[in-house]
């Protein structure tokens, strides 16, 4: 204090000085002071340093971290969503069990004169992109209620007590501008399981939330809705009833979802007549809504590439390659003898798919594509719910035909059937750990038992393995003039498609008759 009360009275001397020097130099008819100009200007400069230095001495302090002091609140700026219901597709069922919920915001006497409350929290949950954030948008434009955006990180801080600060601010701003609702994504950032080892900050901030959720004034209409791809990430306290009330699950859309899902998306841009929405839905099995929407993107991006004025389905065609098997190099630099291991690599693939009919063969094509020098699109002919075992062996024939169509016409093996590998060995492990389908008998497996009796269970997934391996070698071997008519058509052409692959196959009615 005694510092500033100094600084002051210097600068007021030095402006009485500064003042006298002007009046002197400029408005004086007769210099009074014998003071050169060089002398003036250096006690002006001084002064000025002493006008600016004790302006910003009186300016508020920075005495705590500036994340601290600015409390900056999880949401900027308030939003009111303009997404409906409308804009959401392919989620009839969910749709459908948020009704209630928009009806209790919109109507809430009638449900608080038979004595029912509103669910305090709804907790989305399921793979990433299946429209969680969408959904809660769309809730909060059918009930034109003010929508708080916040992500699990932003309450993630090193300063101990902020992260439950911004917690206590945000429900704060909901109570005050109910109706409102408030958005947490990837809720799994603050919410996971607390531990008796842990005490750290992200604890805390949990800890507020669920001070937060149950102990709000119930007779403001504020509902928490969640969103994660990982609920079994999430602690049990942040999970009962009473904080989210109800847990629904987004999982990837179904063939007349993923038709009503492509109708939104296209339903603004200029598709040509020829442009079938269903055909395109069949070839996007297993894909999100997220995914959806960037194939209809990339297939406009394409059509204005080609100078095309509408989108037709070559263009979508074009857009679910670039979209599964990622941008194709235009200038590989592949060698003779390494397109031909590639074309009867992906030969294999496409004939033991085809015989043993488990999914349908869209394409196949070795022009290189991201990491693959190869692949083959292929999907089921509808949407599978149940999978036998004998169909999983299937789908491990196929996956390992590349590797034995390699063994059988080289007699040698490459670094090609990597990603192959990788899913049949899965799809083994979960028959073994998961579904009960070996010889330990029908048991689930839990990572605890994994760790102790890996050996044993290595054994069991080998088996598996090799059976469906064996099965790719006999077919192949016993349907060898094919898998050579296909990998030459290929080294010909690069591609083949459906009906160019069925042409090749009425040529042998042989294989056919040794179908298993």
């Amino acid at each position: 204090m005694k510092k500033k009360i100094v600084l002051f009275l210097i600068l007021i001397i030095a402006l009485i000085a500064s003042t006298i020097l002007i009046y002197d130099g400029y408005l004086s008819p007769s210099s009074l002071i014998k003071i050169n100009m060089g002398s003036r200007i250096i006690v002006w400069v001084i002064t000025i340093i002493l006008l600016i230095y004790f302006r910003n001495s009186n300016s508020k302090p920075q005495l705590v971290p500036s994340v601290l002091s600015n409390e900056k609140e999880t949401n900027r700026e308030k939003n009111k969503s303009k997404i409906s219901f409308n804009d959401v597709a392919g989620l009839e069922e969910i749709k459908e069990e948020l009704q209630e919920t928009i009806d209790f915001i919109n109507n809430p006497n009638k449900y608080k004169r038979m004595g029912a409350s509103i669910p305090k929290g709804i907790l989305f949950y399921g793979p990433p992109g299946t429209g969680k954030t969408l959904l809660a948008k769309a809730v909060a434009g059918e009930t034109n209620s003010t929508f708080l955006y916040a992500s699990g990180s932003e309450f993630v801080e090193k300063y101990v007590g902020v992260g439950a600060k911004r917690v206590r601010t945000l429900f704060e701003r909901a109570k005050k501008e109910a109706p409102s609702i408030i958005f947490i994504d990837e809720i799994d950032a603050i919410g996971t399981k607390r531990n008796l080892d842990s005490n750290n900050e992200k604890d805390q901030t949990l800890n507020q939330l669920l001070v937060e959720m149950d102990g709000f004034n119930t007779n403001e209409t504020v509902i928490i809705i969640g969103a994660t791809n990982r609920l079994d990430l999430l602690d049990e306290a942040l999970l009962r009833p009473g904080r989210f009330d109800r847990h629904i699950y987004l999982g990837n859309p179904n063939m007349r979802s993923r038709e009503q899902i492509l109708r939104v998306h296209t339903k603004n841009k200029p598709l040509d007549k020829t442009v079938d929405i269903k055909s395109i839905a069949k070839k996007t099995h297993g894909l999100s809504g997220a995914e959806l929407a960037n194939i209809a993107n990339e297939a406009a991006i394409i059509a204005v590439r080609n100078n095309k004025n509408k989108i037709n389905g070559s263009h979508f065609d074009a857009a679910i390659e670039r979209v599964l098997a990622g941008l194709e190099i235009k200038n590989p630099t592949v060698l003779l003898k390494e397109k031909n291991t590639v074309a009867i690599h992906e030969a294999g693939h496409a004939l033991v798919s085809k015989m043993l009919k488990t999914d349908m063969v869209q394409k196949i094509s070795i022009v290189p594509r991201g990491h693959a020098l190869g692949y083959v699109l292929k999907f089921p002919e509808e949407d599978r719910y149940l999978l036998t075992k004998q169909e999983l062996l299937n789908k491990i024939s196929g996956l390992l035909a590349g590797r034995a169509a390699e063994e059988l016409i080289f007699n040698e093996i490459t670094t090609g059937a990597k990603d192959d590998l990788d899913k049949a060995t899965h799809i083994a492990r979960e028959m073994v750990c998961s579904y009960g389908m070996s010889s330990l008998g029908p048991m689930a497996v839990d990572e605890n038992y994994i760790k102790h009796n890996y050996e044993t269970l290595r054994i069991e997934i080998r088996k598996i393995i090799d059976k469906g391996y064996n099965e790719s070698l006999k077919i192949l071997s016993e349907n060898i003039e094919i898998l050579h008519h296909i990998s030459n058509v290929l080294m010909e052409k690069e591609t083949i498609n459906s009906d160019e692959l069925d042409e090749i196959f009425k040529l042998y009615e042989k294989p056919f008759d040794c179908a298993t």
